[in-house]
């Protein structure tokens, strides 16, 4: 555990060290790990709105994405609570820190976690989506770490609890899952959002 804590601080200063080299790169990269998050929700409503007429299993993997983003999130908040790891800047105050300084805890990144899970999520739906949701996430990974919000570690930790959560989540309740998206599409209001799917012609 002491080597892991080594690699990930040298990691930390590298990319740190190649911050203090790229000013022109702060304003992006500090935006992008703000608000970044904002692209992943555009994929969210694309993956829902185009899989709107489609079968309950589709519909219902479209709108088990958000879904599991918000589970991952919460679940996320009992495992840093209970690691209680540290801010890199509280640890390393000679950090170049771009991001707002904060109390809670470092590890796993919140971000990275809704960001994996999303992504995970979209794969379900379209691979497409999913490719571009996994680049978006790991860009986002990248610029926690970049703007020294978090260690590399916490960035990795929480993609993996986001995509573990979506992917499992979608093992254990895909079927309860697609039997409440097909009851809920015989709702007027419902149906007339997403409607039941025609049957081809012979």
């Amino acid at each position: 555990m002491t080597e892991l804590h080594r690699t990930d601080d040298r990691l930390l200063l590298a990319v740190n060290g190649f911050a203090r080299r790229t000013g022109w790169l702060h304003t992006p990269a500090l935006l992008y790990a703000t608000y970044g998050l904002v692209l992943v929700g555009v994929l969210l409503a694309v993956a829902l709105w185009t899989r709107r007429g489609r079968s309950d299993r589709e519909l219902a993997a479209a709108g088990w994405a958000p879904v599991a983003a918000v589970v991952a999130l919460a679940l996320n908040q009992g495992i840093g609570a209970a690691v209680g790891e540290a801010r890199p800047y509280a640890t390393h105050p000679g950090l170049l820190v771009l991001a707002t300084r904060t109390t809670d805890a470092s590890f796993p990144s919140d971000h990275a976690v809704v960001a994996g899970a999303c992504a995970a999520g979209l794969w379900l739906v379209s691979r497409r989506l999913g490719v571009v949701a996994a680049v978006l996430a790991v860009l986002m990974a990248g610029a926690r770490v970049y703007v020294a919000a978090h260690y590399p570690w916490d960035v990795a930790a929480g993609l993996l609890v986001g995509a573990g959560v979506a992917l499992l989540g979608w093992w254990v309740l895909r079927r309860p899952l697609t039997a409440l998206t097909r009851w809920l599409r015989t709702r007027p209001v419902v149906r007339s959002v997403f409607p039941v799917p025609v049957p081809a012609r012979p």
